[in-house]
């Protein structure tokens, strides 16, 4: 995967455990436009890549930026980046890639957020914005204070297009929703990220009103793996005429990269959607968190770190 070094210009404590960092390249030339909703990979202070979403506007090609909440997990990336990183740092980032975009055709279309959810969305709504589509944002969030971004949407280019929701009980949230999601019809897209039973509660409700293929979410955690098949050994062909076994407990990229044929990867998850091929022949068993509803049911496609197979075979094509 190709990286480059960009420079930590500034640095700015959104909430007690979020913090914006924002990303000028270190040789001083400009940004390419990225489509909104994309995200970057870093490579932090303790080698560890995350991948965290951009939320500045696509078209500004002086900067990114990108906000970073502070989590506890082993891998330990995010708390080196709030601990470590100081203005002036160099760091390491991937090229931007999306696998949440923004849908042509809509009639309207609403942003859904909770917590750390709102920076894909902040991205979203800047192009939005800039295109004259007609769009809401909702955040919800539990306290005004644990509420990221607060001054930027209650800015005069977004304030009347943004509504904030904070402190709601569980009830009151779902009530919210409801009436949030009343009035879309057929033509509507919904965009939702956040925690994931949050999600979970904006998809039930959006896709009766407006359809699964309008509903478009990003995850930042992966969800427990909905396995339908056995974790046994399957036959991996490639379009080249490679034939490997993968055993149990390896997933098709690990046995990849062990007989020294190169795909990218980068959460390991099944979030990102960098490891993603095309399916030729067999059937996917999905264990991702990255393909759609009808990109799983179509069956052409399989993200390599995490997902296998319900057939004994899978033909794929190498990117």
């Amino acid at each position: 995967m190709s990286m480059f070094t960009v420079t930590v210009a500034d640095i700015v404590e959104e909430t007690p455990d979020i913090k914006s960092f924002r990303l000028v390249r270190t040789d001083g030339s400009p940004f390419d436009p990225y489509p909104a909703g994309a995200h970057i990979d870093i490579l932090g202070p303790t080698e560890v890549l995350t991948q965290y979403s951009l939320c500045s506007p696509p078209h500004e090609s002086e900067s990114y930026v990108v906000a970073v909440k502070r989590e506890t997990g082993p891998r330990g990336g995010s708390a080196a980046l709030h601990d470590r990183v100081t203005i002036g740092s160099e760091l390491q980032i991937s090229r931007p890639r999306t696998l949440l975009t923004l849908a042509e055709g809509a009639d309207r279309h609403i942003l859904v957020a909770a917590g750390i959810g709102l920076t894909p969305m902040l991205s979203l709504a800047f192009a939005l914005h800039r295109q004259g589509q007609q769009f809401d944002l909702h955040y919800f969030a539990r306290t005004r204070a644990q509420a990221a971004f607060v001054e930027l949407l209650e800015s005069a280019d977004l304030r009347r297009d943004v509504h904030l929701h904070f402190g709601l009980t569980r009830d009151d949230q779902l009530s919210a929703l409801e009436k949030i999601l009343a009035d879309a019809s057929a033509a509507t897209h919904v965009y939702t990220c956040g925690p994931e039973g949050f999600m979970d509660r904006v998809r039930g409700l959006a896709e009766p009103a407006v359809g699964e293929d309008a509903v478009h979410f990003e995850h930042f955690e992966a969800a427990t793996p909905t396995a339908t098949g056995s974790d046994t050994a399957f036959e991996l062909e490639l379009d080249t005429g490679e034939v490997f076994e993968v055993p149990a407990g390896k997933s098709i990229a690990d046995v990849l990269e062990e007989n020294d044929i190169e795909i990218d990867t980068s959460c390991r998850e099944g979030i990102c959607g960098t490891c993603v091929l095309e399916v030729l022949e067999g059937e996917p068993d999905h264990r991702d968190n990255c393909l759609t509803k009808s990109e799983r049911k179509a069956g052409d496609r399989i993200a390599a770190c995490v997902s296998r197979a319900k057939s004994g075979r899978l033909l794929v094509e190498l990117p």
